[in-house]
């Protein structure tokens, strides 16, 4: 069940679950903003939690609402294509084939059978990104376990609305979002670094801020190149 709570033009859509600590999310692409509280704190002291966030919901609310956005890919010839931050456009070639993608000189190049569809040619698109992104990805992990002093158990790549990734620092696994495989590289690995430090300090506090500077000092630079970057044009929920 969802309870709304107002602060003049914010509204937060409040959760209660069998969690231990409250959770606070902005989404995009509008910045709706969502408490997740544990069943049984009152509302009351959400309210105040809430108010006390006010000023970095509006931050992030601002933020969201002035990155930039990609067109809906229809998947036809010369239509503009990222990938690892470079700008390749798609040449579709229809035949007798297994489909698949490749990135001959400055073009990605289509595969597919003929009659497939925009549907399936995305799917194809998206298999094709996950598989680099999976490929890209360990190496990264058996460098950084060195230098962050952690042992990564696993690690997921999935399509993700709201996150560029995730930790479950108990289990100490990765989720990365499929979108990574479009950005630059050090974009990828600032999120594989910081959310391998979240196995260390579950939370953005003081430790964890001081734990990034550490291992990795511009990161907040690589942080700010992701953010300025457009994302998927997508019916963001949650």
């Amino acid at each position: 069940m969802v309870t709304q709570i107002a602060f003049g033009d914010i509204t937060v859509d409040v959760v209660l679950k069998d969690i231990k600590n409250i959770h606070l999310s902005v989404y995009p692409p509008s910045g709706r903003v969502r408490i997740a509280a544990p069943s049984r704190m009152r509302l009351d002291t959400i309210r105040v939690f809430a108010i006390a966030k006010l000023g970095w919901i509006k931050q992030q609310q601002k933020k969201l609402q002035g990155q930039e956005r990609e067109t809906p890919r229809e998947y036809l010839d010369r239509e503009s294509h990222y990938v690892w931050g470079k700008r390749y456009l798609l040449r579709v070639i229809e035949g007798d084939v297994t489909p698949s993608v490749a990135l001959p000189h400055s073009r990605m190049l289509l595969r597919v059978r003929p009659g497939t569809d925009a549907k399936k040619k995305r799917a194809i698109v998206e298999a094709w990104y996950r598989q680099q992104l999976k490929q890209a990805v360990p190496p990264l992990i058996a460098r950084w376990e060195l230098l962050v002093r952690v042992k990564v158990e696993q690690f997921f790549v999935q399509r993700m609305k709201t996150k560029w990734g995730s930790c479950n620092h108990r289990a100490r696994t990765l989720h990365l979002n499929t979108e990574l495989a479009k950005k630059p590289r050090e974009c990828l690995e600032y999120i594989v670094v910081h959310e391998m430090t979240h196995v260390l300090e579950p939370t953005h506090n003081a430790r964890f801020v001081a734990l990034m500077d550490q291992c990795m000092p511009q990161w907040q630079c690589y942080r700010d190149q992701l953010n300025r970057s457009p994302v998927s044009h997508a019916d963001w929920a949650y």
